[in-house]
């Protein structure tokens, strides 16, 4: 055999002699962006939880919210809101994965990361970035519903800044922050049972042997914690659908008093409402929402270590 027809790879064997550090941190915004690319495959399931929960009685079933919407706008009508629902992952969950991350640095000060601690992580990245993103999911809840209120009843908010800016000449800047306190105490729980679930399913998954840090355990344990974050949060996600489709003459005072209306009115039961799409949407929301995001990592920690020449212990 000739020496032109061996191939060399210095760069194998260069590899090895890479000095070994920890895997950097990756960009704080890498959990927007993938929270905005799981939101374009299930922004359908989002509008008809909202079409759900802003259906007062016991009437309006999910076959007939899909049906009228498809009669009345077709296709694209199960679209309605998406550069609100964009907006919405660019602010709400850009800053709670942001926050998160960065308080599960600062609360591991002995090495270790104990279950409770990222549970106060989550819960405080969840009031972040509940504040952060109540503008944007105001605008969202309006946009989702405008298709179900008659003619002469709707907003028709051309799109998402055009809702910003409306609702603040309307209804001022407190308008713009109608159902704080439901939509702030909604991300807390949410993303102290959503994102401290996850890391805590994935430790537990990887424990069995059954599991590979791979797509099967990203998959699953996002799986469960969808279902644990849509059941924790399914009344005071209600309550804030309500409070921030209600507009100016809103018969809720504050989220207790809201949630008490509710269940006078229409039992403990509608606290729950649009469970079902809600949990449909959430569980693959979460689940492509962190497989888009270990994918990012991936790619970011592959190209540091080409990059800078160095191999992760």
């Amino acid at each position: 055999m000739s020496n032109a027809s061996v191939q060399v790879y210095p760069g194998l064997s260069e590899k090895s002699g890479w000095p070994l550090v920890k895997k950097p941190h990756p960009p704080f915004y890498f959990g927007g962006f993938a929270a905005c690319a799981a939101n374009f495959f299930t922004h359908p399931l989002d509008l008809l939880k909202v079409r759900l929960q802003t259906t007062h009685g016991a009437g309006g079933g999910l076959a007939p919210v899909v049906r009228a919407i498809f009669a009345q706008q077709g296709v694209r009508g199960f679209y309605n809101g998406i550069s609100a629902a964009v907006l919405r992952q660019l602010t709400y969950s850009m800053a709670r994965f942001a926050t998160y991350e960065e308080l599960k640095k600062q609360l591991a000060f002995d090495g270790a990361l104990p279950f409770y601690r990222m549970a106060l992580a989550g819960i405080a990245a969840g009031a972040v970035g509940g504040i952060c993103g109540t503008p944007a999911d105001i605008v969202l809840v309006r946009l989702q519903n405008d298709g179900a209120l008659p003619a002469a009843q709707r907003r028709n908010y051309a799109n998402a800044f055009d809702g910003l800016l409306r609702i603040g000449r309307a209804e001022g800047p407190r308008g713009l922050f109608k159902g704080a306190v439901p939509n702030v105490s909604r991300a807390m729980l949410m993303t102290g049972s959503q994102l401290c679930s996850y890391d805590g399913f994935k430790q537990l998954l990887q424990t069995t042997g059954w599991f590979g840090d791979g797509l099967g355990l990203h998959f699953s344990a996002s799986l469960l914690s969808g279902f644990v974050a849509t059941t924790i949060t399914s009344p005071f996600d209600v309550v804030k659908t309500r409070v921030m489709n209600a507009g100016p003459q809103s018969p809720y005072r504050n989220m207790a008093q809201a949630m008490a209306l509710i269940v006078r009115e229409e039992g403990v039961r509608a606290l729950y409402k649009g469970w079902l799409p809600s949990f449909t949407r959430m569980a693959p929301q979460t689940i492509l929402t962190f497989i888009f995001l270990e994918q990012f990592r991936n790619v970011y920690w592959s190209s540091y270590a080409t990059r800078n020449r160095v191999r992760y212990d």
